[in-house]
């Protein structure tokens, strides 16, 4: 009878705002995480980041101090892609470019053991897209985190056809032992579930702004007000990152060949200026050092 290896230690490829967030939920479920980036400065952002967003949590009672400075000694940081061999899983969360992360995978295969479950947390980029370049296909998948990972509670895991019943199911577990709900997918689709549902009132979003019938301000206001949605599409895409937006939909262009899917003209003159979102400072909105709106602040 073959024993299933147990996930003891967790590993996270990327230091920006979901590997960050990623880490620090697996940390929190008493898990020892090792948060891996190839930049110094990116790690250190990083552990910033979520102080200051751990610290908020701590102040407003929504966590005790104690439960926080257990979950910091659980992560170590380091830029060394070899720290990770010891990790029982490894997930997922750079730029979402194919050829990057087929190299990142591609690396990590040669350095962790068999039992090792390999997950990228992307949304478009599905993991049968990467498994010709790992040893063991039958243990990857995608196991897909939503932004804000430490406020959002679902997760998709989806099984590819390389994808084993038992990764699978181990990958299920896991999510339910960090206090998330998971959500199998049994076969592959670009986007997912909820990003394909979300990628429609995007488009139209970005269609009704870009021919004139609304400003984006009025559009989101549309989305809280009558569809009860907490936040609006262009305040969304500057929450997520617009570069993400604009990756994803030039990745979903490449497949498709459709010029329907390529990314709108207005996210990528915003991505051309650098105006990323939140993370930059503007993007369809104007933020402070401290990610908030300025005409909210004003």
């Amino acid at each position: 009878m073959v024993t299933v290896q147990a996930i003891k230690t967790v590993g996270v490829v990327g230091a920006g705002a979901m590997g960050s967030q990623i880490a620090m939920v697996c940390a929190l479920a008493g898990y020892p995480v090792i948060l891996q980036d190839i930049e110094h400065k990116q790690l250190g952002e990083s552990s910033q980041t979520l102080r200051e967003l751990m610290d908020k949590k701590v102040r407003k009672g929504r966590l005790p101090s104690e439960e926080v400075e257990d979950a910091f000694s659980n992560i170590t940081y380091t830029t060394n892609l070899n720290d990770l061999e010891s990790a029982d899983i490894i997930i997922e969360a750079i730029v979402e470019k194919l050829e990057v992360k087929r190299e990142l995978f591609y690396q990590l295969s040669q350095i962790v053991p068999r039992h090792t479950v390999l997950a990228t947390n992307s949304s478009t980029i599905v993991s049968s897209k990467l498994v010709d370049v790992v040893s063991y296909p039958e243990k990857m998948c995608n196991i897909h985190f939503f932004n804000p990972a430490l406020v959002m509670d679902l997760v998709e895991v989806v099984q590819g056809e390389h994808t084993s019943g038992e990764t699978a199911e181990k990958c299920m577990n896991f999510v339910r032992s960090i206090r998330k709900t998971p959500v199998l997918l049994k076969k592959e689709i670009s986007g997912f579930i909820a990003n394909r549902i979300l990628g429609k009132l995007m488009d139209e979003a970005v269609w009704l702004y870009e021919n004139g019938y609304a400003t984006h301000e009025e559009i989101d206001l549309v989305c809280k007000k009558a569809l009860n949605h907490p936040i609006g599409p262009f305040a969304l895409m500057d929450l997520t990152g617009i570069d993400v937006n604009y990756f994803v939909r030039k990745q979903r262009y490449e497949e498709s060949g459709d010029p329907k899917d390529k990314p709108a003209s207005i996210v990528a003159d915003k991505v051309a200026k650098g105006e990323l979102g939140r993370k930059t400072g503007k993007g369809f909105y104007e933020y402070n050092e401290q990610g908030k709106r300025i005409e909210e602040t004003v």
